[in-house]
């Protein structure tokens, strides 16, 4: 893989640390700024609403800009929007910072994944996706507990400067490492905007982003409500709430990297052998919550299956969106947030059940089976690997 895919997953990992880390800040952000934790809870709303919505909105507005300049841009934005975020004493400008953040965020993102398609080789591009979503992995893993570890020692706002600062390395690597002009669709006349989001009227275009936010929705359902499973179900101490999100991230960072050897292939094996899998361990993972050693185990094989399968379709999200060389990343980004923005809603709605904190597991396990439903009307595209249509950034397939 070329070396520009690793430093635009750098960046993929500041801009994820920065969307999964207010979930251990909140009540000190809600304390400093005199407001509810229930209205400081807005933020992650806000961030996920910018990202559904900028995501195809900044991908149109930048499909004639020249990628590098792009890509700076909206890392620079980004790192401009946390150091304001971490000076004001104001909570509607945080919010405001939130709201551009996410939108530099998502227009990265769609250019990124678009820029990855066209760095590597036509049948390489479900590899090139895992490297770049391999930052969003690492973040889980590493960024998120270390962003909360900060903001206990210093203050939450120390987790904003540090963010802030992460983005520079990875500017000067987008700087260095994406090479300078147009993207070639645009200096060779690719499709008119118009031509671009028509393809969102293709059924199966439609259908592989309904399966990708099904399956993100999964993921997120029960990520999202994880603490009160390992504290009260399984009985564990606050530690190990940390334990387990890395647990989770590192299952995440393995799937994600055993199915980008897979998904361009042999896209139909993950989806027939990690679809049921996945399905089992979430109602798995709902019964044997009360032993901590199932507990962590599980925790680790549903990250791994979760972002197995949700990579795997989101790079057919992008082969579906072949006609579409400078929106197929964003119509991803849109898939991916919408489901991250509507599985918490879903799993809260469990929790005042008799499931109680295992509710959102369980909405999980039905967010799996609605995906694999969806996943029948394309089965035969998925079984054939790759979309016999214009593939992001080439030309037609063999």
């Amino acid at each position: 893989m070329p070396l520009p895919l690793y430093l635009l997953a750098m960046a993929v990992f500041a801009m994820g640390t920065s969307e999964f880390m207010l979930a251990g800040l909140l009540p000190d952000i809600a304390s400093d700024l005199d407001v509810t934790v229930g209205a400081a809870g807005v933020l992650t709303s806000a961030f996920a609403v910018g990202m559904i919505v900028g995501a195809p909105l900044v991908a149109a507005l930048a499909r004639n800009w020249p990628r590098r300049s792009s890509l700076l841009g909206f890392v620079l934005a980004f790192a401009a929007a946390h150091a304001v975020g971490a000076i004001t004493t104001s909570f509607p400008v945080l919010f405001t910072t939130r709201v551009v953040a996410a939108l530099a965020n998502a227009g990265f993102l769609a250019v990124a994944l678009t820029a990855a398609a066209t760095l590597v080789p036509p049948d390489k591009k479900g590899r090139a996706l895992a490297v770049l979503l391999s930052g969003t992995t690492v973040a889980t893993i590493a960024g998120v507990p270390a962003g909360s570890l900060l903001g206990t020692v210093l203050g939450w706002r120390a987790t904003f400067w540090a963010v802030a600062a992460l983005c520079l390395p990875a500017a000067l690597g987008v700087l260095k490492g994406i090479p300078a002009g147009r993207a070639k669709e645009a200096a060779t006349g690719g499709p008119a905007l118009r031509a671009e989001l028509a393809q969102l009227t293709r059924v199966r275009l439609v259908l592989a982003m309904l399966l990708g936010a099904l399956v993100n929705a999964a993921t997120f359902a029960s990520f999202t409500f994880l603490a009160p499973v390992v504290t009260g179900t399984a009985g564990l101490g606050e530690l190990w709430i940390s334990v387990a999100l890395m647990l989770f991230g590192a299952g995440s960072f393995v799937g994600v990297t055993v199915a980008g050897r897979l998904s361009d292939q042999r896209p139909a094996l993950v989806l027939a052998v990690g679809g049921p899998l996945l399905l089992i361990g979430w109602p798995a993972l709902a019964v044997l919550a009360h032993e901590p050693v199932a507990l962590l185990a599980l925790v680790f094989v549903q990250g791994a299956l979760s972002f197995a399968l949700g990579s795997t379709v989101i790079t057919r999200v992008l082969y579906e969106a072949g006609e579409a060389p400078t929106m197929a990343g964003s119509y991803a980004t849109a898939a991916l947030n919408a489901g991250a923005a509507v599985g918490p809603l879903v799993a809260a709605t469990t929790l005042g059940t008799a499931a109680g904190d295992l509710g959102p597991l369980w909405a999980s396990a039905l967010l799996v089976a609605v995906a694999l439903l969806v996943a029948f009307p394309l089965r035969s595209a998925i079984a054939a690997g790759r979309s016999a249509e214009v593939l992001p950034g080439c030309g037609r397939t063999p």
